[in-house]
């Protein structure tokens, strides 16, 4: 299959890229973002875009694609609601819906988070936003939409978080993320096991369309099918 990734650059999106990489079954992977990756792999395109809320000059660029792993995100520290919602939900759906008109046969894996309020009615901001998102997104005409919730992500092959104080968050903890792995098994993942699951949903479905920890680790997990 044929697989655009946005994010990338970020930490899980550097997991997903690095499966699609490995994956014999991903034949092309367009990795969209603000500036290069420095990567260099035989499959690997790359789309610089200025204006991740405006596709129509480079919509040729996004064609034939079978899935979409949407990787992109920020933290809402210090934002307020009105910004995060522009950040988050305006700039997510209008990759979506540019996407979903021009591959109806795409599926698009979002990835979310624990927490995430599909009621659009909690107390934390970020759960109403991103529940807002995962809404409007299973409203698009895909061939299907799968929405990873996942809890503690542990970041491993390198992938590693682009805002200095989660960066040492994971530093401390990543000692204790054997322990962490055997005391809450349905709740902790890492990058590679994200990545993988999200390629064995957009080729085979997941089952459910919000996909936890726990989903997410059984999906990376799955025999092999065969290639598509």
């Amino acid at each position: 299959m044929n697989v655009i990734l946005f994010g990338a650059s970020g930490m899980v999106g550097t997991g997903a890229l690095l499966e699609c990489l490995a994956d014999a079954r991903v034949a092309r992977a367009l990795a969209v973002g603000r500036r290069p990756l420095g990567v260099q792999h035989e499959k690997l395109d790359e789309l610089i875009v200025d204006d991740f809320f405006d596709y129509a000059a480079v919509e040729q660029r996004l064609v034939g694609y079978d899935a979409c792993l949407f990787c992109l995100g920020v933290s809402s520290a210090g934002k307020s609601e009105a910004e995060y919602r522009h950040v988050t939900y305006d700039l997510t759906l209008a990759a979506a819906q540019t996407l979903a008109r021009l591959n109806p046969t795409m599926t698009f894996c979002y990835v979310s988070g624990a927490g995430t309020d599909s009621a659009e009615r909690s107390r934390q901001m970020w759960a109403r936003v991103k529940g807002a998102t995962e809404n409007a997104l299973a409203r698009l005409p895909f061939k299907a939409v799968y929405l990873f919730r996942p809890g503690y992500i542990q970041p491993v092959k390198g992938a590693r978080s682009g805002t200095t104080l989660y960066r040492a968050f994971y530093a401390v903890l990543s000692p204790f993320y054997p322990i962490l792995q055997w005391a809450l098994p349905g709740y902790v993942t890492t990058t590679e096991t994200v990545g993988r699951a999200m390629i064995e949903a957009a080729l085979h479905g997941a089952g459910q369309r919000v996909v936890a920890s726990r989903a997410i680790n059984g999906l990376a997990t799955r025999p092999p099918r065969g290639e598509s």
